[in-house]
């Protein structure tokens, strides 16, 4: 049980199935309407969320192998396998190989092959790029947030098939994922930002930390997050009812950065925090439902 326990944290479970929702809902996005007659293609969403999930938790795996020494530092990551030498960096290295080769081969690869790459181009940019990176400049986030937008644009690539399957609302939908990011980590920094900085991170945008700028950054990033998200409305995605719902989360969203801005503290940081865990599926529930 033990070791059952530490493989589900070593693959960050609650992340890897946030991901994955957010490929699954684009996927139903995208796809044609089911009949009786032309349900959805099941099994494919099926491979979707599989593939997407192992090749996350690989991700997250690769991660804590490369931080093991400063996850030693930060109070909220220090009872992780690694650090607690619960599991050897070999073992971590073939868990983590295996989850992502499955995820890539088994799955992804059999739903097409722009999907496999696009699972590949996640892993290698999360683990080669933004994860080094996190050490070095808050820069780091924008770099990061590449990868971490690509799932929605997987289930669109997945439910529409081929190299000709990177459309308008492919794009629309990276996007929102893509700027919602911002707000979401910087808030999650602001919470965090002492334990960063013992293990030597920067992710907060500015070089003071938890001071007026990087609260002005959260806030404009969050106001921009409004338009983008109401996008697929303006493009015929999505209906009126949408844009009730997407308007009423981002303007709710807006208001907590807003009093992060105003405040500088970490109560309401924490708030914007667990707004962006809330902003993000009921938007793109409401651009799936309003379709």
């Amino acid at each position: 049980m033990r070791k059952l326990k530490d493989y589900v944290q070593f693959a960050k479970l609650r992340l890897s199935s946030l991901v994955v929702f957010s490929a699954a809902i684009s996927y139903l996005t995208v796809s044609q309407p089911p009949t009786l007659s032309q349900p959805h293609d099941l099994h494919k969403l099926l491979w979707l969320v599989i593939g997407g999930f192992l090749i996350t938790a690989s991700s997250n795996g690769f991660n804590q192998i490369l931080e093991r020494e400063t996850d030693k530092l930060m109070t909220r990551t220090m009872d992780r396998p690694l650090p607690k030498g619960r599991m050897s960096v070999s073992e971590g290295v073939v868990l983590a190989s295996l989850l992502g080769l499955t995820g890539l081969g088994l799955f992804l690869a059999f739903i097409n092959i722009l999907s496999a790459l696009l699972g590949l181009l996640a892993l290698l940019l999360y683990v080669l790029v933004y994860t080094p990176l996190k050490k070095k400049t808050p820069f780091a986030v924008f770099v990061g947030a590449f990868p971490g937008a690509i799932p929605p644009l997987l289930g669109c690539v997945a439910a529409t098939n081929g190299f000709g399957s990177i459309t308008l609302q492919a794009c629309i939908l990276y996007s929102i994922q893509f700027i919602w990011q911002f707000p979401h980590f910087w808030s999650i920094a602001w919470v965090l930002d002492d334990d960063y900085r013992r293990a030597g991170f920067k992710m907060l945008p500015s070089a003071g930390g938890r001071d007026r700028a990087s609260a002005f950054q959260i806030l404009i990033y969050t106001l921009f997050l409004l338009p983008i998200s109401l996008s697929p409305v303006f493009f015929g995605m999505s209906g009126i009812v949408s844009a009730i719902v997407i308007s009423a989360c981002g303007l709710a969203f807006v208001y907590q950065a807003q009093k992060v801005f105003n405040q500088l503290t970490i109560n309401y940081a924490r708030n914007l925090m667990f707004g962006s865990f809330a902003y993000l599926p009921l938007v793109q529930l409401a651009i799936m439902i309003g379709k």
